[in-house]
């Protein structure tokens, strides 16, 4: 039973929960009014029952007294038929009297109406008391006293009856409430009921209208707005009221389309300025990478993703140290934390990759600040590859060193040689002056060759437009051997050529040709020893679909002391020399730089292939010049066809 109350005092609170502010203070206010109305019922009901009692207290005391009067002599003379006769005449004549008592002086009831109508006696009769108020047996003034009947309350009232002073029992009347009196309290009561109830049957018809009429669209409302300040704006209110409500709901739903359709016109703006600046970001040539203050990437441009090898990984919302190479990893987490927590508004790198290529970049760190420009809201990290830079900053060196040592050796030895001359001219054989002028002309044109190449290169970068005709091959290798024969003669070296008969003209410049047949013939002259040779071959390619062979293949091949695999790499860029290692030859390390840089000219390429002490080949192809009236063409370079091994060429070889 204690369980059952207690889960239903719970359901109550539950249920009453529920319920809003204004539902439990109407509820409230009309329990009030109902206790209010119930206690005027019972105050009004009372007093009119109070009235009611002394009415009929004062009826029956008169009542009584003026029945004691009449009857008291009849009694004295025992007269019990006139008695009964005048008490029943009375008891008819009124409905006010509900019974008539008569008793001795011992309360002993000789005669009552309506209780009997005959006196039988025998020995089976009842010998019936009075119970007199307080217990008196005998008293001089009437006495009341209520009690209550199916019927309702009925007053009670003795009457002692004395007739010359002698006392001769008791007259007992019971009154009946006034109808009236009764009727007005029934009335009353009624109607408070009636009263009390429809203040309730008020109330909750007050309460469903509410909850139909005004709850529901406000409730609706309620709903309505907090959709739109979550975000929500197509939410409307769609309910058929009329008034203000309904102008209200009208002009809600008018608030959330304007909202809708100016949130669709700020998304397309956004949108649109979104992909501007992924656009932009994305067509930098710098790597951008944007953080917030947690180091989480919101936004890597290709560039970054490249060199930091994140094409595969998806780093979007990820912590930025967790995708970061070793080396920048270390470098930079202690200054990514200080700039997110504003301790450093800009910080500059300079870091060495290994991973996922080798390279140096150069990461320039800045915090981004809120719209008030106070607190930090992210960080923007520009991500530069100055590996190129920082190569062509070594080459540059590397030149300003190389030129700087070419340029000081021969003036050096012109400066000497002239001021020997000038000051000890007179004391010098002729054979002497003859020999120091020949240095100094030697040391003079070594000067004007690297001046030459320098402004060679210059020129080749430069974007100038050269002439392109067809060129005979075998002219321009004469012409080479030619310039070389006597420094090959002096250093004991084997010049040897062989040109196809039937070799075709190719497309080109003479003079930029001439100065890679130079350049090539030069170079494997200075790394060939004193007994060695050097071979220029020119003989076309065969071609499977033309009947006439479109491109040249040129080869230029020596005995010398070979390259190593480790230089081959680096060969043709400029400045490189391979002297570098040992310095025991002159030169300025760009002639193989400017042939490149002119077979490039030539929509071609230089190759090779060496072997330390065996000897190296350079080769390159040409495109053959179109018969007339075609269009001259540059032809694709074609390396289906590898030279044999440089000893095996060379020394199978004619001398020239």
């Amino acid at each position: 039973m204690i369980a059952f109350l207690k889960t239903v005092a719970e359901i109550i609170a539950r249920w009453w929960s529920e319920f809003t502010i204004q539902t439990r203070l109407m509820a409230a206010a009309t329990l009030v009014v109902s206790l209010l109305m119930s206690a005027l019922t019972f105050w009004a009901v009372n007093t009119i029952q109070q009235d009611a009692r002394l009415h009929d207290t004062r009826f029956g005391r008169d009542l009584g007294l003026l029945l004691a009067a009449n009857v008291a002599p009849l009694v004295a003379d025992q007269n019990y038929t006139e008695l009964a006769r005048f008490s029943r005449d009375f008891y008819h004549s009124t409905s006010n009297v509900r019974y008539m008592l008569y008793a001795d002086e011992q309360g002993s009831i000789y005669y009552g109406i309506p209780f009997s109508e005959s006196q039988v006696t025998n020995s089976l009769t009842l010998q019936r008391h009075i119970q007199l108020p307080e217990g008196s047996s005998e008293f001089d003034s009437p006495r009341v006293r209520q009690h209550l009947t199916p019927d309702g309350e009925v007053a009670d009232v003795f009457v002692p009856l004395k007739h010359d002073g002698q006392y001769l029992g008791v007259l007992a009347i019971g009154i009946n409430p006034h109808a009236t009196v009764v009727a007005s309290s029934h009335l009353t009561r009624d109607v408070t009921l009636a009263v009390f109830i429809s203040i309730w049957v008020m109330v909750i018809l007050g309460a469903v209208f509410n909850a139909l009429i005004i709850t529901r669209p406000i409730k609706e409302l309620l709903v309505g707005v907090k959709n739109i300040a979550a975000g929500n704006f197509k939410q409307r209110v769609d309910l058929p009221f009329g008034g203000e409500l309904g102008e209200l709901i009208l002009r809600f739903n008018e608030m959330a389309e304007r909202l809708e359709r100016y949130e669709e016109h700020n998304i397309e703006e956004l949108t649109a300025e979104k992909a501007k600046l992924e656009t932009l970001v994305s067509t930098i040539v710098d790597g951008a990478v944007l953080l917030d203050t947690e180091l989480q990437v919101v936004l890597a441009n290709p560039t970054a993703r490249r060199i930091f090898g994140w094409e595969t990984n998806h780093v979007i919302g990820a912590n930025v140290l967790h995708f970061l190479p070793d080396t920048a990893q270390i470098e930079l987490a202690r200054p990514l934390q200080k700039v997110a927590l504003g301790e450093r508004d800009a910080a500059e790198f300079r870091i060495t990759l290994n991973s996922p290529s080798k390279r140096i970049i150069r990461i320039l760190l800045t915090t981004v600040l809120d719209q008030y420009r106070e607190k930090p809201k992210g960080i923007a990290m520009t991500v530069q590859d100055i590996t190129r830079e920082v190569e062509l900053n070594d080459a540059k060196s590397q030149f300003i060193s190389n030129v700087s040592h070419e340029l000081r050796t021969p003036l050096f030895n012109i400066k000497s040689f002239i001021e020997t001359l000038h000051e000890y001219g007179d004391s010098l054989s002729e054979l002497e002056r003859q020999e120091f002028l020949e240095t100094a002309n030697r040391e003079t044109d070594r000067l004007s060759r690297l001046v030459n190449d320098v402004l060679d290169l210059s020129r080749l970068e430069s974007g100038r437009q050269y002439q392109f005709e067809p060129i005979d091959l075998a002219a321009t290798v004469e012409q080479t051997l030619r310039t070389y024969q006597l420094n090959a003669r002096d250093k004991g070296i084997h010049l040897i050529q062989e040109i196809d008969p039937q070799l075709p003209s190719v497309w080109g410049n003479y003079d930029l040709l001439l100065q890679v047949f130079a350049n090539l013939v030069g170079n494997a002259l200075k790394f060939t020893l004193s007994g060695g040779r050097v071979a220029i071959r020119a003989y076309p390619l065969e071609s499977e679909s033309e009947e006439q062979p479109s491109q040249v293949r040129i080869e230029v091949s020596d005995t010398g002391i070979g390259i190593d695999l480790a230089d081959q790499t680096g060969i043709f860029e400029r400045f490189f020399r391979v002297e570098n290692r040992v310095h025991v030859l002159e030169g300025t390390g760009l002639g193989l730089s400017i042939v490149r840089s002119i077979l490039e000219k030539h929509h071609t390429a230089i190759h090779l292939i060496s072997e330390l002490g065996v000897g190296t080949t350079f080769w390159f192809d040409l495109a053959v010049a179109q018969e007339p009236g075609k269009p001259l063409v540059a032809q694709p370079v074609i390396d289906s066809s590898t030279p044999v091994t440089v000893a095996a060429t060379v020394n199978s070889s004619s001398s020239g």
